[in-house]
Parts: C-alpha cells; sequence; structure tokens
C-alpha cells in the first residue's frame, strides 16, 4: 500500500479510534488526576443552557450512539504510541489508558423526550478520569442529534400531518453528520429519508424521485416520464419542474394515463421550483381533470417550517414536502448550548455536591432527577428538577439505562422511538408548541433573502421548568459556603 493510500484510508471513526476522539484537554485532566490520586467517584450532567433563538423546545436525540460509545471505547497501541510522541504524557499514565475501559453508571431521558433549559439529558456517574474523558465525544452525539431532531420536530409540526422526507445528505456537514442526522429526523416524525446507508443502518424508510439530470437526458420531458414509469411502475414519482412547471404536469398526467392503461398507477410529481402554492393548485387542477386525484404533489425547494406553515396557511394543494438543508444543519440555530458539568464530587471519602458559580452560567449542584407533572387530559403541565431522592409528585424522566459500564435495559426500535417522540411533542401546551398568535416577520431578517414575503412565526409562551425547595436550600447553602471561603 502507498502513503497516499495509507493517508486517504484514514479520518473515518471507527469503534478502534473513537476514544482518540476528543479534547486533549480531557487527556490531561485525567493524567494529573492520575498524579495527584484524584480519581473516586463524580457525577456530570449534559444539558443545554438557554433554547435558541425561536425554540420552544428541544428533542433528546443521540443516546444509542452514546451508550455505543460507552460500552466500547478503547485506547489500541497505536493511539498509545501517537500519544507518547507527543511528550506530554508520563509512561504511568499512557500504559493505563491500555487498560482503559469505561465502568460508571449512565441515567438519560428517553430519546424522543421533549426537554428544556437545565434539564439532564444524561447523568454519568463513575470514577471521575472515566466520567471526565467521555465528555466531549458525548456532547458530539447528544449535542448534534438533538439540535437535528429539535428542528426537524418543527417541520414535522408545521406539516400539520403531511408527510416530510428527509434528504439533506448532499448539504450535511461530513458523512457522520449526513447519518446521524437522518436518524435525527426520523424519530422526530420525518416519515423518510433519502439516505440510503441510514435506511441500511438505522431502518429509517428511504424515498426518492429524480433530477432534474434524468428528465434533460431524454429528449422531452414525456419520454423521461415514460422512461421511469417502465422501470418503477407504480413507485414512480416526475419531476416536473425543469423547464415548465403547467406543461410539465401535463406531460405527467398524460403519461399517467397511459400508465394506467397498462394497469399501473403513477404514485406522485414533485415540484421544485418557482411559486409552490400557486403551482400546486394549478397541478392539481390539471392531475384533478384527468381523473388523477390519487396522485400526489411533493414540493421541495429550501424548505423550513415557515415556509411551510405559510404555504398551508395559504392553501397549497401540497401532500408531501422534501426538506433538506434547513433541517439537516438546522440552519437558523446550527448550534445548540448543550454542556456536560460536574454536580458532584469525593471529597474525604465522602460525595459531596458542587456547583459552578461564573456569571451567567451558574449550575445546579448535586444528583437531580426531573419531574414531569400532566393535567388530567394528559397535557403537560410543567417540569420540577429536584434531588435525587427529594420527594416530588410526577413522572421521573432519568432512568438508568447503564450500570458498571453495560446497558442494563434494551432500548426501543427506532420506530417506536418516532412514535413516542410524536406523541410526546403532541402533549406539550399548545400555547408553548404552536401559539396561534402570530408576529409577522419577514423571511430577509432571518437570512433567507426573499424580502418581499412575509411569514408569520409562533410567538410562544415559554414552558413552567422549576427547582424544588430541597435544590433551591442546597443551591443557597453552597453559595453561602463559598462566600465564606473567599
Amino acid at each position: 500500500m502507498t502513503n497516499l493510500e495509507t493517508k486517504a484510508s484514514k479520518g473515518f471513526v471507527t469503534e478502534d479510534n473513537m476514544a482518540m476522539l476528543t479534547d486533549l484537554y480531557q487527556l490531561t485532566m485525567d493524567a494529573s488526576y492520575q498524579q495527584h490520586k484524584k480519581t473516586e467517584t463524580a457525577t456530570f450532567d449534559m444539558f443545554v443552557r438557554k433554547l435558541p433563538q425561536n425554540r420552544h423546545y428541544m428533542i433528546a436525540a443521540g443516546l444509542e450512539q452514546a451508550l455505543q460509545y460507552l460500552e466500547n471505547m478503547h485506547f489500541t497501541e497505536e493511539d498509545v504510541e501517537y500519544l507518547r510522541s507527543q511528550e506530554l504524557f508520563s509512561e504511568e499514565f499512557l500504559q493505563s489508558l491500555k487498560n482503559f475501559k469505561f465502568t460508571g453508571e449512565v441515567y438519560a431521558v428517553k430519546e424522543g423526550t421533549p426537554v428544556f433549559p437545565n434539564e439532564s439529558i444524561l447523568r454519568i456517574t463513575g470514577p471521575k478520569m472515566e466520567v471526565q474523558l467521555v465528555e466531549t465525544y458525548l456532547l458530539n452525539a447528544v449535542n448534534f442529534q438533538t439540535m437535528v431532531a429539535s428542528k426537524a420536530s418543527r417541520v414535522v409540526e408545521a406539516a400539520n400531518g403531511k408527510a416530510v422526507a428527509e434528504f439533506g445528505l448532499r448539504r450535511a456537514h461530513g458523512a457522520d453528520a449526513g447519518l446521524k442526522g437522518s436518524r435525527a429526523c426520523y424519530i422526530a416524525g420525518c416519515a423518510s429519508t433519502s439516505n440510503v446507508l441510514a435506511g441500511k443502518e438505522f431502518g429509517v424508510p428511504i424515498s426518492g424521485t429524480m433530477a432534474h439530470a434524468y428528465v434533460m437526458s431524454f429528449e422531452n420531458e414525456a419520454d423521461a416520464f415514460r422512461a421511469y414509469a417502465e422501470t418503477f411502475g407504480d413507485k414512480s414519482v416526475f419531476l416536473i419542474d425543469t423547464y415548465d412547471t403547467v406543461e410539465g404536469a401535463k406531460k405527467a398526467a398524460a403519461v399517467a394515463k397511459e400508465m394506467e392503461a397498462k394497469g399501473k398507477k403513477l404514485k406522485g410529481v414533485r415540484l421544485d421550483s418557482g411559486n409552490l402554492t400557486d403551482l400546486s393548485k394549478k397541478v392539481r387542477q390539471i392531475l384533478d381533470s384527468e381523473g388523477l386525484s390519487y396522485v400526489k404533489i411533493m414540493a421541495s425547494d429550501d424548505l423550513n417550517e415557515y415556509k411551510i406553515r405559510e404555504m398551508l396557511l395559504n392553501g397549497a394543494k401540497i401532500d408531501a414536502f422534501g426538506v433538506g438543508t434547513e433541517m439537516i444543519t438546522s440552519r437558523d440555530a446550527p448550534a445548540i448550548s448543550g454542556v456536560y458539568k460536574l454536580n458532584e464530587d469525593t471529597l474525604e471519602g465522602k460525595l459531596v455536591p458542587k456547583m459552578k458559580l461564573s456569571e451567567g452560567k451558574e449550575t445546579l449542584p448535586g444528583r437531580k432527577q426531573v419531574y414531569r407533572i400532566y393535567d388530567a387530559n394528559g397535557r403537560m403541565v410543567k417540569d420540577v428538577i429536584a434531588l435525587e431522592g427529594e420527594q416530588v409528585q410526577g413522572e421521573g424522566l432519568l432512568q438508568k439505562v447503564m450500570e458498571n459500564g453495560k446497558r442494563c435495559v434494551e432500548l426501543p426500535l427506532i420506530h417506536e422511538t418516532r412514535k413516542y417522540c410524536i406523541e410526546q411533542v403532541a402533549r406539550i401546551p399548545e400555547k408553548t408548541r404552536m401559539d396561534d398568535k402570530y408576529a409577522h416577520m419577514k423571511l430577509s431578517d432571518m437570512g433567507y433573502g426573499m424580502k418581499d414575503m412575509d411569514v408569520l412565526i409562533e410567538k410562544n409562551t415559554p414552558y413552567k421548568v422549576e427547582v424544588s425547595n430541597g435544590l433551591q436550600k442546597l443551591i443557597e447553602d453552597l453559595k453561602e459556603k463559598y462566600r465564606r471561603e473567599k
């Protein structure tokens, strides 16, 4: 194998190198912990500090990949040799990495659960060197999928029961983002993905139509449609906007009638440019006039929840939406403030709560549980963040999923997680999820470059998250303690 071939084969994360997908300071802190024998039990929380602008809730996602990492991470001889070459670490520390294994316990909210600021998504307890080292990968896995799932849930909500197909792979920020993003979108309620590998790896239904290049490869649109129908029959969806959408619809209708004569039915047509609302009405009329009311109309073209809602409010005759770039990158909020913070440490052989007091970045101390309270109709009323063991009414969201470094529960199938997520989002109060009071705002104000179109954006009523009496007292006691120690 040549040098070039060796280099070209690298750059992919596998079980053999995932332990090295970390920030250097995790390793330097661990080396110092080991030297100073600070290796006893500690607990960390992973949570989102605040919601991005125009977000009402987040959807917890990424747990399966987080647990897979914790169960399988290890350092190879090659990893250790690389770290040795950096001339940073003692030989004792390097040798200890060869036997590194996560042995802690993990509590987590179920994937697909709506979560709110400062609520633990994961709670990790174990030897400090272990729970410190895993921070970076866990944040990477959970932050990204939670961000994408939260955006996708908004898109699915805006579609109001109409199917949303995700096809963001070509615009995703790398292969891993494309794969995990497809998974997150499906969990949040998307009906399918164009990503074939996501279908194979995760069982997400796959769907697709055709590109303009396919249509342009034939002398005329009708020939392209006939050829595609010959190959795919009842599963055919024609892209009709390559030249003129209305004329394309007429040709699609003609080919659909030819298909009927052969005992086949055209599944749908796709619009990908122009005024989708107006065009969908014209296309629907053309199809219906030919007795093709069963043919579905799908729309794409840099769609997001705002554009979809606007189209439906204006009576668009669209049965399904294809969404790519906006959803897979969470374009309007491409990062979330997910953090991983120490809340409990061992001091003189005893576990004691810890709290960060940095301005604007205070954390909640101690091991905690998040309780969700519902009304008589099953709607969410409020959440209470409480100390573990504190008597609080409500459903505890954090459940043990890993013990002694091994999963202790069977995670649900992805289809079950999707169903659960849709059900849980429906339990969010309407005034939080989709307020019926609207504010006019231009798409240009949000960076979408459509200066003349106003879009309706919901004003939300924030969901109530309270701190329990016991936790509030602990916070006050710790603040007083730190003041005395100044």
